[in-house]
């Protein structure tokens, strides 16, 4: 480390001297030293931004007390600026020097300064006559020249933004160089490709991040830029497209509708946070559904009165029927067009079972239907129906149990059906057991045997990572509706912290 010191600085008084003759760019022989010296010029850079980048401002101008003059001559040099690659890393360096929170006059000078330069780097792509001068010099005609160094500048700045997001610039001790969000729109706008390969980089970093844990997904979402850009809705529809496409590819797993639904909640915020009045209408953002749908759904279950959830719910099931059910009035795309809209809004549609088995009344026909429709969309109409009176019974039982003053596992296993052999992986059963662990954690005598029913029911790796999306998700919605009650929650919290010990 010492020796890489020592040569860096003497490096940087090598360079201070060549820029300084540089100055007199217009003969000649500078010219051709410029462009003989320029690569190593730019090694000498990448080796200085990964100095500065470690250092406060104060402790950069104690070691380089002249660096401002460095990189003030090599930005004010056309030759260097006319690169691209040169015009980055120069970009680089000056963020470096830039006083977050200044705390006196000269930081603050030395931010305008800062900020005088880059302005000057992003203007140097007008046609001025030194460009012009080095152009010619290359044989290119401005014509020619211009439109392929944009070209390099965007692709350059959208590799930049996605390298960056992966490694940040030492997060630990500095703020990332971001972009105002109003570029990054325009930039996903103009440039399919960095929208796309940001979406993919989200979509890498929540698979290799901790499975099930919908606070650490919320953060990552929120930290791509993506929900507050999609408030423009071609941003939108590209990103719902591909959560579209990763939904089909995994074939709807849990922890893609999981995600999904927290990155409507995120951008559902952005939206109210940006437009106090929708200023694109509905039909932009879901195309495929009907207005009076997407109005019920986008409610935020935080706004409507709790005793209003069932009726809300039961609104919701009915315009969702009409929509898959009937041919008259269905939606251009179908059952899973309907499902797909529906998964979004992951508070409505995880409160479904919660609702039917915290009522003392005879179970509503219209949530029966909506339960049997979320978990198994693909169903016909027989199908289902066939699915919401196995439910219906299902619902019978625990309900009848949770007035027994004993409970055991035998008892549930029996009522739910759980003792056939039956494919655990069906979407009946993935529905029986929602309702299970739902019971566990409301009904007064289940948390005594919720343990036990628990590993009753986790006897596949997939099946514990499918109740531990369960718990994590709950307590997420809890949380955000401040429904959650203090047994049930400490339980929820005990059992989850249980479970992610043994995978």
């Amino acid at each position: 480390m010492a020796q890489d010191s020592v040569d860096l600085s003497c490096d940087y008084q090598f360079w201070m001297q060549k820029l300084s003759v540089w100055d007199q760019a217009s003969t000649l022989e500078t010219q051709q030293d410029t462009c003989v010296h320029l690569a190593r010029f730019q090694e000498f850079l990448r080796k200085m931004y990964e100095a500065l980048k470690e250092m406060d401002s104060n402790t950069i101008f104690e070691r380089f007390p002249t660096i401002d003059q460095l990189l003030a001559k090599a930005c004010w040099n056309p030759f260097i600026l006319a690169y691209d690659e040169s015009q980055k890393i120069l970009i680089w360096c000056l963020c470096c020097l830039i006083n977050k929170e200044p705390q006196n006059s000269r930081q603050s000078k030395l931010n305008s300064w800062v900020q005088g330069v880059l302005s000057h780097i992003l203007s140097a792509l007008r046609f001025d006559k030194e460009v012009a001068l080095f152009t010619q010099g290359l044989g290119y005609a401005p014509i020619d020249y211009y439109p392929g160094l944009l070209k390099n500048m965007v692709l350059s700045l959208a590799s930049e933004l996605r390298e960056n997001h992966l490694n940040g610039f030492n997060t630990q001790r500095r703020k990332k160089i971001s972009l105002p969000m109003s570029a990054v729109v325009c930039l996903w706008l103009r440039h399919l490709p960095s929208l796309e390969k940001a979406m993919l980089h989200l979509l890498e970093k929540l698979i290799s991040s901790e499975r099930n844990c919908l606070r650490r997904i919320e953060c990552f979402i929120k930290d791509s830029s993506l929900p507050q850009a999609a408030c423009h809705p071609a941003i939108f529809r590209v990103v719902d497209e591909m959560f579209r496409c990763a939904l089909l590819e995994t074939d709807g797993a849990p922890e893609i509708i999981a995600t999904i639904q927290v990155f409507t909640q995120c951008f559902l915020e952005a939206l109210e946070k940006e437009n106090k009045q929708l200023r694109f209408a509905l039909k932009t953002y879901f195309p495929y559904t009907s207005p009076s749908l997407a109005m019920v759904l986008l409610q935020d279950p935080q706004d409507v009165p709790r005793g209003r959830w069932l009726q809300t719910l039961k609104h919701i099931s009915e315009l969702l029927r009409e929509a898959v059910e009937d041919q008259t009035h269905g939606s251009r795309g179908g059952p899973l067009e309907s499902w797909f809209l529906f998964i979004h809004f992951g508070g409505w549609a995880e409160m479904v079972a919660e609702q039917l088995l915290r009522s003392a009344a005879e179970p509503p026909a219209a949530l029966l239907w909506l339960l049997a429709f979320y978990y198994s969309p693909r169903d016909g109409r027989q199908q289902r129906a066939q699915t919401t009176v196995q439910v219906k019974a299902v619902l019978g039982h625990l309900l009848a149990m949770s007035r027994s003053s004993s409970l055991s596992v035998r008892d549930l296993q029996t009522a739910a059906g759980q003792d056939t052999d039956t494919d655990p992986r069906a979407p009946a059963q993935q529905l029986i057991r929602r309702l299970l662990l739902h019971f566990v954690l409301w009904a007064p005598g289940g948390h005594t045997i919720a343990r036990d029913v628990i590993t009753l029911l986790a006897h596949t790796a997939e099946i514990t990572h499918e109740i531990i999306g369960f718990l994590d998700q709950t307590l997420y919605r809890w949380d955000r509706l401040g429904i959650e009650s203090p047994r049930s929650g400490k339980l929820a919290r005990e059992l989850l912290k249980e479970l992610r010990t043994q995978v």
